[in-house]
């Protein structure tokens, strides 16, 4: 996932006429001859010209869209987004395009299904980015960061990690792992309710790094992945101050993608030598290194026989190449899966009626709750796969994708999107549409089921569906994610009970990268009565 929920901050180039350092003084000019009332003028009149230029700049690639008319100097608009919300957000995004400043970094928010189909299309003009110091944090060399036909070949060699063959082989290790923290949530004697958000976290990190990593990483080490990759986290908020300096959210972000790759780049190497010794695929790294192995046994073979030529042709992946891979699908899926999880487990408890049809489901397809979860009876599944639909877009787990205008973008007949600006497509609107969505803020599972108000996909439907991106950036473990909610959901419906104490937070949405509710989904869960 792709995962939801993070802006590019990106300083545009101050033309050359404004550099200090051209500012030279003229041959013969000494300050030493100047007192310090004079020195103290020349300085106070310089700042002014520039703080005259940075409003002059600003009103100039501003040109006619919606935004303050002055900037505060230097910082712009950072105080208001030191502490975003929805409600700022949405008042942003009742315009279809919005000029917003931090740090004189220039940004454009759009917030249209058009807009934001065409910015996500037009790799051209843009590349994607997450926050200033994404490259410092994930690394400059990371998959994520390419664009245009290098990007989609190197996403060709990686749709194999999602096939059915594969997903099947990962949702046995999931099925495991989520009968672990069930009963360790059951295991909780507390009469109270406690913020979940977190624990949902814990879950996802131990699941995403099973399934990807199998039992290459240790016990231990899996859970001082999970606490260190909060501060990675941390470190891609929309927006956070975007220097390295010790203490600073993004150098504690550095050291901890720097465990962390430790970690995985071990893990890579293991899998190759255990899959080259003939281990069966039990996790997506044994997967990959097997077609990469059959890729490389077919294109070094020595016969004129005609071999079964692999359905991909896989180059092979040097172990750290893997690790960022890696890297960028946990922060997926602790992330925007996260996200996704908590509102989902929020929401089946305030809706008991949903929760009772998802349990009749699972009852009536799985029988006995001992029956492991497979893809084939998911298949069987309607209804909780509705549900999952519906949180995606009651809750999208990715509000934004921010992207860097590499040229001069003409977005529209009227604007022209200056180079090096932070081009933000939101998608909260499209998902939440009246004419696409009837009653969008409403909590329905069964628009998406025969008779429902959106059982019929419609080119519009196609068009407003943007939980996942679009282009040649949209996620490619969609399948993973729908997977994955669905079988947690389905699994704990038919073993727990659980009750959510509502608080005047509850349906109030904090963004840390990503979306949650702001009191944490206090929750209790309890063995299931027969």
């Amino acid at each position: 996932m792709a995962s939801a929920a993070h802006s590019p901050f990106v300083s545009p180039p101050v033309p050359k006429q404004t550099s200090l350092s051209s500012l030279a003084l003229p041959s013969g000019l000494s300050l030493s001859g100047l007192s310090s009332s004079q020195i103290a003028s020349s300085a106070l009149v310089l700042v002014v010209t520039l703080l005259l230029l940075e409003q002059t700049l600003w009103r100039y690639r501003k040109g006619k869209l919606p935004g303050w008319k002055w900037q505060i100097p230097v910082i712009g608009q950072f105080l208001d987004s030191l502490h975003p919300s929805m409600e700022a957000y949405k008042k942003t995004w009742a315009e279809p395009m919005m000029a917003v400043s931090v740090f004189n970094i220039f940004i454009v928010m759009a917030s249209t299904t058009d807009l934001s189909r065409r910015i996500l299309n037009s790799s051209t003009y843009t590349e994607p980015c997450l926050v200033r110091s994404a490259k410092q944090v994930l690394d400059p060399t990371n998959w994520v960061f390419l664009n245009g036909k290098v990007h989609n070949e190197y996403r060709k060699g990686l749709n194999c990690l999602f096939t059915r063959q594969a997903l099947s082989i990962y949702l046995k290790t999931q099925d495991r792992i989520y009968r672990k923290f069930f009963a360790e949530w059951l295991a909780d004697k507390s009469p109270e309710h406690k913020p979940y958000t977190m624990i949902f976290r814990d879950l996802n990190m131990e699941t995403s790094l099973r399934v990807f990593c199998g039992s290459y990483i240790k016990q231990e080490n899996v859970q001082e992945i999970t606490e260190k990759y909060w501060q990675i986290t941390k470190a891609l908020e929309l927006v956070n101050f975007p220097f390295a300096f010790p203490g600073s959210k993004v150098w504690n972000a550095c050291r901890a993608r720097a465990s962390t790759v430790k970690y995985l780049t071990a893990a890579a190497a293991a899998s190759k030598k255990a899959v080259a010794a003939g281990k069966e695929p039990d996790c997506l790294l044994d997967a990959w290194v097997q077609q990469i192995l059959q890729a490389k046994a077919w294109r070094e073979r020595t016969d004129d026989s005609d071999a079964e030529r692999p359905n991909l042709i896989l180059r092979e992946y040097a172990d750290y190449e893997m690790a960022l891979v890696l890297l960028s699908f946990i922060f997926a899926s602790q992330d925007a899966m996260s996200s996704s999880i908590t509102f989902a487990f929020q929401h089946l408890a305030d809706h008991p009626e949903v929760l009772a049809k998802v349990r009749e489901e699972q009852q009536r397809v799985r029988g006995d709750s001992e029956i492991p979860i497979t893809l084939d009876l998911l298949d069987e599944m309607p209804y909780i796969n509705a549900v999952t639909k519906e949180v995606l877009r009651h809750r999208p787990p990715v509000i934004m994708v921010p992207y860097l205008t590499k040229k001069d973008f003409p977005l529209t007949e009227d604007y022209t999107v200056p180079k090096g600006t932070m081009l933000i497509p939101s998608f909260w609107n499209s998902l939440h549409d009246p004419a696409v969505y009837p009653e969008p803020e409403e909590f329905k599972p069964e628009r998406w089921l025969p008779g429902g108000a959106n059982a019929v996909e419609t080119e519009e439907m196609q068009k407003n569906w943007l939980v996942f991106g679009a282009g040649a950036h949209r996620c490619i473990a969609q399948s993973y994610v729908f997977m994955h909610m669905s079988a947690v959901l389905g699994s704990a419906a038919m073993m727990m009970d659980w009750t959510h104490e509502k608080t005047p937070d509850s349906d109030n949405i904090q963004i840390i990268a990503t979306l949650f509710p702001k009191d944490g989904a206090r929750l209790k869960f309890t063995p299931r009565q027969a």
